[in-house]
């Protein structure tokens, strides 16, 4: 049975930072991931749970360890996309809620929008039953200690990927960049530029989300893929070139139809690990891909 799961922490990764707890977290999630694709759970369903995993932690700009924007609030981002129907769910600025990935996901199985933002994704969480932050200032507190609070830090969390029965799947979730002004909205929640499914490939983006959008990067890497018949090694570095031509940095991941990974960046660093039916599980965070 074919299967393969990728998930990242983000391309934000400074050298001289110890980053053993995140590779301890990676770690313990790609090995569950791959018990419950070996098990038969859905792609979607586990790309969901394992992003739900990475905001939880507070060990990344994403979920608990978002950061504030210029005014000292939380306005977080999140998207996910099953890759066969193209069926989506994105919420964009959404405040009071502790899963922005389970507030997509509720979009995407309700199935009348795409993208709900501010105060209408908020309302549509709360109307799905989900967790809500009771003390913004309390609750999101881990930013500081993983350095977002000294300097930019691309902390968005992801995961892709492909289940036994061929199905693909992709998830992005972010709190964004520290001191980012009120309403910003980065590539993270919307599909085609930080997120992309399809039938061909899943991807999932992290880096400095303007570049990616003017980029159109996730979808791009499948337009390479399928109209210009590239494989995805070359098309995920040719959207990468693209993305720094825009002066942006960072990296993706990606899974193809056939279960080939590819998780290249070009900042100095990105949190990632993966595992396949055929691939042992790795985590890597300033290690080059072979």
């Amino acid at each position: 049975m074919t299967y393969a799961l990728v998930i990242h922490g983000g391309a934000g990764a400074r050298p001289g930072t110890d980053y053993t707890k995140q590779k301890q977290d990676m770690l313990r999630l790609i090995i569950a991931g791959q018990t419950m694709l070996d098990e038969g759970r859905s792609s979607v369903d586990v790309v969901a749970w394992a992003i739900e995993e990475l905001e939880a932690s507070g060990l990344y700009v994403a979920g608990k360890g978002s950061a504030p924007h210029s005014l000292g609030g939380f306005e977080l981002d999140a998207s996910i996309m099953h890759g066969p129907d193209r069926r989506a769910g994105a919420v964009a600025a959404i405040e009071g809620i502790i899963s922005p990935i389970k507030a997509a996901k509720a979009v995407l199985d309700d199935g009348r929008h795409v993208m709900l933002a501010g105060a209408g994704a908020q309302f549509a969480a709360k109307a799905a039953g989900l967790a809500e932050v009771g003390d913004p200032q309390e609750y999101y507190s881990e930013h500081i200690s993983h350095g977002s609070k000294e300097d930019v830090d691309h902390g968005t969390v992801g995961a892709v990927a492909l289940d036994t029965n061929g199905i693909l799947a992709a998830g992005t979730s972010t709190g964004g960049t520290f001191n980012k002004l009120v309403g910003r909205v980065g590539d993270t929640p919307i599909i085609g530029s930080g997120t992309w499914a399809d039938e061909t490939v899943a991807v999932s983006c992290t880096g400095l989300g303007e570049a990616f959008m003017r980029a159109n990067a996730a979808y791009d890497v499948s337009a390479r893929m399928r109209y210009g018949k590239t494989d995805i090694d070359h098309a995920c570095q040719q959207v990468l070139d693209e993305v720094k031509r825009f002066e942006g940095d960072g990296g993706l991941i990606a899974i193809d139809a056939k279960g080939n990974i590819c998780m290249p960046y070009n900042s100095d660093g990105m949190k990632r690990a993966a595992v396949s039916n055929v691939m042992s599980p790795v985590v890597r965070v300033f290690e080059p891909e072979p």
